[in-house]
This record gives structure tokens, sequence and C-alpha cells, in this order.
């Protein structure tokens, strides 16, 4: 049984995109010992609370993390947890939705490494080069004008024209 100083709690609160979520982390730094894994320090339940119109659905997920309680207490952890999603919205949903990753029947050798690395350069490039907020349009801009994504990789100077 935990003692309570082994536990911690934090929860957060947040609200749009006509949604309500509610993010309740629950940290343990006292790992059983039936949990053989190497540099576990904390284990975590994630408990969020998701209210669209009315209707609530709930999600529990747990974690091991190597990080001590000194150096990511439970509030911490619980805005680690929310980077997560951000990077898996700006680069991992882009990859496969805009880009087609899912679709692509590349499976063999380094070839999806390296095609993976070309979409980041290319995700990287419109965010940095272009005025584009939206990675779709920056696409079909591409497609209707070619010459606009080589001007990405080698930008023409005012001479070259």
């Amino acid at each position: 049984m935990a003692r309570q100083a082994d536990l911690q709690t934090a929860t957060t609160h947040d609200k749009g995109h006509g949604r309500f979520e509610k993010r309740i982390i629950e940290t343990l730094t006292k790992v059983p010992p039936w949990l053989s894994w190497p540099g576990a320090q904390q284990i975590c339940r994630i408990t969020r609370h998701r209210t669209i119109k009315n209707l609530t659905s709930v999600e529990v997920v747990f974690a091991i993390t190597s990080l001590t309680r000194l150096r990511a207490n439970a509030k911490t952890l619980l805005a680690f947890s929310r980077e997560h999603w951000s990077i898996e919205n700006r680069l991992h949903y882009v990859r496969d939705v805009s880009m087609g990753e899912d679709a692509c029947r590349v499976r063999s050798g380094h070839a999806p490494q390296n095609l993976a690395a070309l979409r980041n350069l290319t995700i990287g490039l419109i965010r940095q080069r272009t005025r584009h907020k939206f990675i779709p349009d920056a696409l079909r801009r591409f497609i209707a004008d070619p010459f606009t994504a080589l001007a990405l990789i080698c930008p023409m100077t005012e001479k070259d024209n």
C-alpha cells in the first residue's frame, strides 16, 4: 500500500473548440517490485474527462517514467503528457493526413525512414520559409506551381531573376 508521501496528484481544466476537458494525474514514486522496468522512478495514471455537447467520455492511461519526483512532479508530468499531443498534432497528424504517410506502400529497407525524414524536412521548410499557416494549402500551391517548392530548397536572389 502506498504512503501519502509517495502519491501526488495534479489536475488541469481546459475549455475550447466546443469541449471541456479535465485531466487528473496521479503519480506514485513507490514502484511495485513486480514491475521490472529498468530505471522506473514513477508510475502514473492519467484520467481524462472530455465533455462535448453534454456527452462525457472518460479515458484512463498509464505511464512509466525514469524522471524522479525532484525532476518532474505530478504537475510537470501532466504538462509533459499534454505537450506530447502538440507534437502529435503538429507533426505526425500532418504527415499522416496531409502527406498520406499511412497510405504509402513503401515498407522495406531504409526507404520508410528516408521518406519520413523528407516529409519532416518539407514540413519544416514550409513552416520556416513560407507564409502558409496551413500545410495542405502550401502543398496544393506546390502542386500548382512546382517552382515555388524548389524555391524553398534553393531560394533565388534578385540577381537570378
